[in-house]
């Protein structure tokens, strides 16, 4: 109960990518069809218009032509010849005076309407005119013949774009219905295949937040996107097996390290208890080997705490300027005893006044564990270097070994948290594999360069380049100023 109570209540899944997919690209196909149906009626009746218009002013220019070559505008040859043009081009032609009676009958037919409507129109300079009254359009223009004005009414019915605006709204309303349902099943299959990668992926990302890593994300998918995110993840999870692995490493060297020093505690305390309590030569010998085992364990527990208050930004101070070269030689001088004991060499090149501004504290826990991690895995000679000279402007320290080197591939694994050398030989400052991951978060937080040269066979050489202090002073982090 208590494990879940304080568990936020996950939110509402959200709309299938499949369903959204298939909705989308069917609404998508219906307003393509709406539209184009549209388009598609606006375009016929407008181009039956124009041709229509152009049709009508042919049919008038052969008539005015006619017209025009006749001597009596009222004779039988014209009326026949305008009776040919109407068979010809399907059209009515209507010969009209300007009061509107019409030239070829023997009736009182009489268009004044019309003729009311040429006139107001050809007012303005115009000899041509075309009309749109509901289902009749016409072309009008104005003829002069004999000494006398005429107007030529060419007219043509538009039942029949209305009939051919029918059938197409019917055959639009078909090809719509079958449009759409063949984009609904089509989407359908469509959606299917564009979600299924996505679909295999999640599958798979949940296997790995199981703990599978025996698992394959790439695949040659049929987009970028998708290839990108499979290799992501590929890598990703290339990344937490091998952490996973390093972190069980880590568990059991820490579990070893943790408990040679409890067994020696609780040997050499028994020791005391039953042997030596009464010899205080033996009993000192014994008390002292539980202390250093003890300083040993505390050591072991303060490393990893370390490392956990690094990631998280916890216990950094505020930088200051102090001497570096100083501090690089209060540093080699911690491990002087190793040259007594061991016979190790530590040659330095430290120059003089060579001044950082950093945390101090933390920039001093950096310079301890490269000579510690060199003295770690120098080579046979016992060989550490150690210099520190002017570079970009700031101080650049190194700190070489002679050990076998660390290959291309490593040369990024070595600063991993749980990473460690698996070369079985002695340690002569005890680690458990943290201090360069300890490195890392520390120059990472103070933004000061670093890395690694190393060649196979010829050893290892780490470097740090620390820039140089501020120009108005040598102050600490309190503002006062520090001796040089």
């Amino acid at each position: 109960m208590s494990a879940t109570k304080g568990k936020k209540p996950r939110k509402r899944a959200g709309v299938s990518l499949n369903l959204l997919l298939w909705f989308s690209f069917t609404v998508f196909a219906l307003l393509l069809l709406v539209v184009f149906m549209a388009v598609q009626g606006i375009l016929v009746s407008n181009q039956y218009r124009e041709q229509t218009v152009e049709l009508m002013r042919k049919a008038s220019e052969k008539m005015s032509l006619e017209l025009a070559a006749a001597e009596d505008p009222a004779g039988i040859d014209v009326w026949r010849e305008m009776q040919s043009i109407e068979d010809e081009y399907d059209v009515s032609v209507r010969f009209l005076y300007t009061d509107g009676r019409s030239v070829f009958t023997d009736t009182d037919e009489s268009y004044p309407e019309i003729a009311q409507k040429l006139k107001e129109r050809f007012s303005a300079g115009d000899r041509d005119a075309v009309f749109s009254e509901g289902s009749t359009i016409a072309y009008a223009t104005v003829v002069d013949t004999g000494g006398q004005m005429y107007f030529l009414y060419v007219s043509d019915s538009l039942l029949r774009l209305n009939t051919l605006e029918s059938s197409l709204r019917w055959l639009s309303l078909a090809t719509a219905l079958f449009s759409v349902v063949l984009a609904f099943v089509m989407s359908g299959f469509l959606a299917m295949a564009l979600t299924k990668p996505v679909s295999e992926v999640t599958e798979q990302a949940k296997e790995l937040a199981r703990g599978s890593y025996d698992l394959d994300f790439r695949h040659d998918y049929f987009c970028s996107e998708m290839t990108d995110l499979s290799d992501a993840l590929d890598y990703a999870r290339e990344e937490i097996s091998r952490a996973d692995s390093m972190q069980k490493e880590l568990i059991a060297n820490v579990s070893h390290d943790f408990r040679t020093p409890l067994t020696m505690i609780k040997a050499y305390a028994s020791m005391i208890r039953e042997i030596s309590g009464d010899n205080k030569e033996k009993r000192d010998a014994h008390a002292g080997i539980i202390i250093d085992e003890a300083d040993r364990l505390s050591a072991l527990v303060e490393d990893v705490l370390d490392l956990s208050k690094l990631r998280s930004g916890v216990g950094l101070q505020a930088p200051t300027v102090f001497n570096l070269s100083e501090t690089v030689y209060r540093i080699a001088d911690r491990f002087a005893y190793l040259k007594v004991t061991l016979g190790y060499v530590f040659e330095c090149e430290i120059e003089e006044d060579l001044y950082a501004f950093a945390d101090r504290e933390r920039i001093e826990q950096v310079i301890y564990n490269l000579i510690g991690n060199a003295v770690n895995y120098t080579g046979e000679d016992k060989t550490v270097r150690i210099r520190l000279f002017r570079a970009h402007g700031g101080a650049r320290i190194e700190v070489e070994d002679t050990g076998s080197g660390i290959a291309e591939e490593e040369k990024q694994t070595i600063w991993e948290r749980y990473y460690r050398s698996k070369e079985a030989h002695k340690r002569p400052v005890k680690g458990t594999g943290l201090g360069l991951s300890i490195v890392k978060s520390i120059l990472v937080r103070q933004g000061c360069p670093f890395g690694v040269e190393s060649e196979l066979g010829k050893g290892s050489t780490f470097w740090v380049e620390f820039p140089s202090p501020p120009e108005d002073g040598f102050m600490d982090g309190t503002g006062h100023k520090e001796e040089k």
